[in-house]
């Protein structure tokens, strides 16, 4: 009797690790991180161009700059998807010895007109090795004068892209969006080169408000955080 009760009480322990074994197992706080980081990292390889790059994106034009309450809704649409280029080719030699430095591994963009197809906007993602590599390159291409050294236009034959170059550029940003530098310039669509914007103050917002509003619809798939990593239940998953 005693020989089985102690035969029993062993197979009763080996099942409890067995089902120890075989229980949903739950990561770390820290092994999430690391699991949404490499998830959102990936994303530039992963998601089509499409979704990156919307083909119309809406921005806002202030009520203040129109003499109005209410702000304006526009719509840019999109001209082109360029090529992915080398961090150094999709821009200004300065930026681009900045991006290299902290090791930036390729520039995508693409070329949006406005709702009133007179202004193109150009809009880049760097792709950085981590968050703090690309707050660091957005500190360093936010200095000084406008435009900042930045993104190179992407021109669109046969649209109104098409004369979009380096000279044309009348405004530039870099923001830091998770680990990719969100690029934009944007320039007028008649091919005229950079001028003065502060005498026509409705130029200038819907400049600033456009770009904002194309870097912002691109840079939020890439980074939108995706739903907890749940391990799938398999004996060491």
């Amino acid at each position: 009797m005693t020989a089985l009760l102690l035969g029993l009480a062993g197979m009763g322990i080996s099942a409890i690790g067995i089902a120890g074994q075989l229980a949903p197992r739950s990561f770390t706080p820290a092994q999430r991180q690391q699991i949404t980081a490499w998830e959102i990292a990936r994303r530039w390889r992963t998601m089509p161009a499409g979704r990156i790059f919307p083909a119309a994106v809406t921005y806002q034009i202030p009520g203040s700059v129109l003499a109005s309450t209410r702000q304006l809704a526009l719509v840019a649409t999109r001209a082109g998807i360029a090529p992915q280029a080398r961090c150094s080719a999709a821009t200004d030699p300065a930026a681009g010895r900045v991006l290299v430095r902290h090791g930036c591994a390729a520039v995508l963009r693409a070329t949006y007109i406005d709702a009133t197809q007179s202004l193109v906007i150009t809009v880049g993602v760097a792709v950085m090795p981590s968050d703090a590599a690309t707050e660091a390159v957005a500190r360093d291409l936010s200095h000084g004068v406008q435009p900042h050294p930045g993104l190179r236009p992407a021109r669109f034959r046969g649209t109104l892209a098409a004369r979009f170059r380096a000279g044309q550029r009348q405004l530039t940003w870099a923001s830091a969006s998770g680990p990719y530098l969100i690029m934009s310039t944007v320039g007028f669509a008649d091919g005229r080169p950079r001028e003065q914007m502060s005498t026509d103050r409705y130029a200038d917002a819907e400049m600033q408000d456009a770009a904002s509003g194309v870097a912002e619809a691109v840079s939020a798939p890439l980074v939108v955080r995706p739903p907890p990593p749940r391990c799938p239940g398999a004996p060491g998953c």
